[in-house]
């Protein structure tokens, strides 16, 4: 007698049949062909060896979406708009100073709204946790970043395993891992390789912890750069190495997709045989086949070019930035580059109302910590297509001429007529620093610092530049604002007769002491640092704490000097029915 089947049996097979259709189609969703590089590529390697490898964390499901109207700018900049289904956030980790943890997703922006953004925490390896702020948009990969602060009992742990980006605070580190894949140890900011940039004739790489003292720096010979990952990886020689800045032949390499690129990094040739690849968050955009060049972490697009810009690297300057572009402006700068350092106050919509009236202003997410002469060097290659002269100054730093004095109102022409004249072989002017202090002041005037601050030390200090672009060196070497310049050009110091800069150094106390947070040169100690304390960049007396000293609002008052004050007073400054107000100053 036949046996009938069993119901139930015939119901698990059914539901086994339909599962094993759902993972196969699953897998084949998630890395589909849409990802594959040109088979025109000169690269050996399969596309998975040369694509930003995903996290081992979790297994990410990518959605395009529509571009939101009401999503930031900055977060459409150079990004796909895509979102994350699963949780969490592929991330690389970096440690930076202070305990601060740096996570950069590791998929082209992978939030699709400005809510978001919000309620993220890092999970760490010992499952506590810490709040995760948005911090910016890398302007070169379109990649979010997201800072946090590693907890007490983490910092005793080693080693330092990176975190997990989560908006889930019941999970559980090492229940969100694969087996097969442990979660990677931390990247440290004292040696990794942070941004790169093609230009028409090579790839420059910025890695830092290479070339770690001043005028010390590896042979090129000893380098190699490497495109892609693993045994595929792409190599090319190394033809300029000087501080953080290694300039790299092309590796040849095209794609048909804008958004693929290859993770690049430097490799250290060791002598006895190991070799060491620097950890790396740098991107490169190869060229798309039939095209014949790169796009935004690379060639510039082309715009009209002017004259004289301005550039500078800034962190929380918002209440500064007003007064000095509308300045400058007045007198000949057409362009502001800022290179913005991570800044966390209102810069950014300072910016954008300066833009909305006119200002040519444009922020570079340069959040690398102290890499100011990087950033600079950046700017060079960057910028040339659209600056021919670029004018190195810091937001407290205001450049003019006594020969101006007398005049009614600015004029566009004034910066210009401090500049050479064509074909004199001069690629560089410098201008000497007045240093002021603080001028009895111990808040910050609101009528801007070149009101409020009218006593200065007697002996001049340092000075900045303005640089022919095209002049540059092309190792990109700079010191304190000044270049190094190819052998057929040199540079012309200004005399105190022609030109000055007043530095507003030494403010009122609570703007002073943010000073201490950090210097951004690659090569001064921070001031908290017991080091070179006889540096022309400290305070003179001040020490190594943010204390402030006594008589702080006398310090450094040796000559009192109104002309700028006066001379600004005319130029920007009207009567209203509350009293006497500067153009820079909110109504």
């Amino acid at each position: 007698m036949r046996r009938k089947p069993r119901f139930t049996g015939l119901l698990f097979s059914v539901a086994f049949f339909f599962l094993f259709v759902f993972q196969l189609s699953r897998k084949a969703f998630f890395f589909g062909s849409d990802l594959n590089f040109s088979s025109s590529s000169s690269s050996s390697s399969s596309s998975s060896n040369l694509l930003p490898s995903r996290s081992a964390n979790s297994v990410v499901h990518y959605a395009l979406h529509e571009t939101n109207p009401d999503f930031p700018q900055q977060l459409t900049h150079r990004t796909r708009h895509v979102s994350s289904i699963l949780d969490p956030i592929p991330t690389v980790s970096l440690l930076l100073p202070d305990w601060e943890v740096l996570l950069i997703s590791s998929i082209d922006t992978p939030l699709s709204s400005p809510d978001s953004l919000r309620d993220f925490l890092c999970l760490f390896q010992n499952n506590a946790t810490s709040s995760a702020n948005f911090s910016g948009v890398l302007d070169f990969t379109g990649r979010l970043t997201f800072k946090c602060l590693m907890p007490e009992s983490v910092r005793r742990l080693r080693p330092f395993l990176q975190p997990l980006l989560t908006k889930s605070p019941d999970k559980e580190f090492s229940s969100s891992l694969s087996s097969s894949s442990p979660a990677p140890e931390l990247m440290r900011w004292t040696f990794f390789a942070y941004e790169a940039f093609e230009t028409e004739d090579d790839v420059v790489l910025f890695v830092k912890g290479v070339n770690n003292r001043q005028g010390s720096n590896r042979q090129p010979t000893d380098l190699n750069c490497v495109f892609g990952d693993g045994d595929g990886a792409v190599r090319t020689a190394v033809t300029s190495s000087v501080q953080e800045v290694f300039r790299c032949r092309h590796p040849n390499l095209t794609t048909r997709d804008d958004h693929d690129k290859f993770k690049v990094t430097l490799e250290i040739l060791d002598a006895r045989g190991k070799n060491i690849l620097v950890p790396s968050v740098a991107y490169y955009s190869p060229r798309r086949s039939g095209s014949g060049s790169g796009d935004g972490g690379g060639l510039v697009k082309t715009e009209a070019q002017s004259m004289i810009c301005a550039c500078t690297m800034v962190y929380n300057v918002g209440k500064f930035l007003r007064e000095w572009v509308m300045y400058y402006s007045r007198i000949g700068v057409e362009k502001f580059i800022l290179y913005d350092n991570g800044s966390d106050d209102e810069i950014s919509a300072v910016a954008k109302g300066l833009k909305q009236e006119g200002y040519n202003i444009e922020i570079v997410f340069w959040i690398w910590p102290k890499t100011q002469e990087a950033g600079f060097s950046h700017s060079v290659e960057y910028s040339k297509k659209s600056c021919k002269w670029m004018m190195f100054v810091d937001i407290d730093e205001f450049v003019f001429s006594p020969s101006w004095l007398n005049s009614l109102k600015p004029s566009k022409n004034m910066l210009k007529s401090l500049l050479p004249t064509q074909n004199s072989g001069i690629g560089m002017i410098t201008v000497m620093c007045n240093d002021y202090g603080p001028s009895d002041r111990i808040s910050h005037p609101v009528e801007g610092v070149t009101q409020g601050y009218n006593c200065r030390r007697k002996i001049e200090e340092r000075h900045k530049s303005i640089v022919l672009l095209d002049a540059v060196d092309r190792s990109l070497l700079n010191v304190i604002h000044h270049f190094k310049l190819r052998k057929e050009f040199q540079s012309k110091q200004m005399r105190l007769e022609e030109a000055v800069v007043n530095h507003y150094k030494y403010q009122a106390w609570p703007e002073f002491r943010m000073k201490f947070r950090r210097r951004v040169s690659a090569y001064v100690v921070d001031w908290k640092d017991s080091a070179n304390p006889t540096s022309k960049d400290r305070a003179p007396g001040l020490g190594n704490r943010a204390v402030e000293p006594p008589e702080w609002p006398r310090k450094f008052c040796e000559v009192r000097d109104d002309r700028l004050r006066l001379l600004t007073q005319r130029w920007f400054g009207f009567e209203t029915a509350d009293g006497y107000r500067m153009a820079w100053q909110s109504l």
